[in-house]
């Protein structure tokens, strides 16, 4: 069960993890003024952040902007032009030093840093590859991962950590919070313009330090 109205991959092909992300950051490319960008997207729980691991330890030197420092505070996929700020500023500065209207409001401290140098950004979390943001990245993975499967990891991890109270009210949120993001994706529909799709999920027949993935995009 996926979201709504997106294709499942019917044809995965299998690759060592290392050699995938090095695939990955030659597609992104070498750019002598900014750092290539490489949006990881897909929904709560479905395995981004694993996906972005593998992705930085592949690139020595290589930072991540992670989309909940972005969205922090702000409405529902309402931030939008947050996130094309910050791109917009690592495509002509290189670098990035931003501080999210809602840090000041919320009194937060500190600021969203890139420094300058680095050869990869990766953009991870959900809505990472919106479309608001098509011509600021460089390649768009969409993680696919079964519903049940990314409600599971993420009502597990988020019980675990606290961050949304006890289990009940972190039940609450996220069927409130997977309202949201369903009705985000079926406008928005990122694996139209994905460039790569990598499953979420251990498929079988995978050999150890193997991933599933296939060329986007899916339509």
């Amino acid at each position: 069960m996926l979201q709504p109205e997106e294709p499942p991959v019917c044809a995965w092909q299998a690759s060592d993890a290392r050699a995938f992300a090095g695939y990955v950051l030659s597609l992104a490319g070498a750019h002598s003024d900014r750092p290539g960008i490489v949006a990881v997207d897909g929904r709560g729980g479905a395995g981004k952040t694993t996906l972005t691991s593998m992705l930085v330890s592949a690139s020595p030197g290589a930072q991540v902007l992670h989309i909940d420092d972005v969205d922090w505070n702000e409405p529902l996929y309402q931030w939008d032009h947050l996130l094309v700020t910050a791109l917009g500023e690592l495509h002509r500065a290189g670098s990035l030093d931003f501080t999210p209207p809602a840090w000041h409001r919320h009194g937060r401290e500190g600021s969203i840093v890139v420094p300058a140098g680095a050869p990869f950004v990766i953009v991870e979390g959900t809505g990472a590859g919106m479309r608001a943001v098509v011509d600021l990245i460089d390649v768009h993975i969409w993680v696919q991962t079964d519903d049940g499967v990314a409600e599971e990891r993420g009502i597990g991890r988020d019980t675990a950590l606290g961050v949304n109270g006890d289990a009940e009210e972190t039940i609450h949120f996220w069927h409130w919070w997977m309202a949201g993001e369903r009705s985000f994706f079926a406008a928005d529909r990122p694996w139209e313009r994905a460039h790569l799709i990598v499953s979420g999920e251990p498929l079988p027949g995978l050999a150890a330090g193997e991933l599933a993935w296939a060329e986007g995009p899916l339509r």
